[in-house]
């Protein structure tokens, strides 16, 4: 007993000192605060696929934000990259006579309890979030088409069973919940169509994209 707390003290010793000489190493070429986002990630990681995925999430975004905040220029390029990828995606949206198209830097969309018209949208935002519970919605077109792109986001978008919906949904970081599967951590995809779509009275075509973000969808 005594010689493997002895050897279990070794080995600590030694984790803590290869970690110090990486560390060191790390903070000499990249600073210290890329090394603490770094960490932060890395801590988030572990957290979203063995233990507390909201928890988890919530360190990589601490984490992805100080790597960003810390590098301007990497945070104007994710920037552009994203609003880029916005327009290209955002042709995939038939444009009418009452087509919205709209960028801003912080959004909130939360309709309420109370109806309200759904038409074909491409929203952009750095930082937002998207409620939308589609049992109130009034949808004036057998296919409506919803882009929500951007670099952190929060979806949560509540569909009833009458409703046909496809989703092609994607972030970095984070996670993706849909009625039947869940994708968390980093680089998470998701293509999805509910049950009987085409034959459907009316679909949502839902288009999502962010950096870092959460997505969940659900079925009444």
């Amino acid at each position: 007993m005594e010689q493997q707390m002895k050897n279990n003290r070794h080995r600590n010793t030694a984790m803590l000192l290869i970690a110090m000489g990486i560390f060191l190493i790390l903070e000499r070429w990249v600073g210290i605060f890329v090394v603490i986002a770094l960490l932060l990630m890395f801590f988030g990681f572990y957290k979203i696929r063995y233990e507390n995925e909201k928890k988890g999430i919530a360190f990589m975004g601490v984490g992805a934000v100080i790597l960003l905040g810390n590098n301007f220029s990497l945070v104007l390029a994710v920037i552009l990259i994203s609003l880029g990828i916005f327009y290209i995606k955002s042709k995939k949206v038939q444009p009418g006579d009452d087509f919205i198209q709209k960028q801003t830097l912080i959004d909130s969309i939360r309709p309420g309890k109370e109806p309200w018209v759904l038409k074909d949208s491409s929203i952009w935002f750095i930082i937002g979030e998207a409620h939308l519970d589609l049992s109130y919605a009034i949808l004036e077109k057998k296919e409506t088409t919803l882009v929500l792109q951007g670099v952190i986001g929060d979806v949560r978008l509540i569909v009833p069973e009458e409703i046909g919906v496809s989703i092609e949904a994607s972030v970095t970081i984070g996670q993706i919940s849909s009625p039947l599967e869940k994708e968390s951590g980093v680089i998470n995809k998701l293509n999805w169509i509910s049950p009987n779509y085409e034959s459907r009275e009316h679909q949502v075509k839902l288009i999502v994209s962010y950096i870092v973000g959460d997505i969940d969808v659900r079925m009444l």
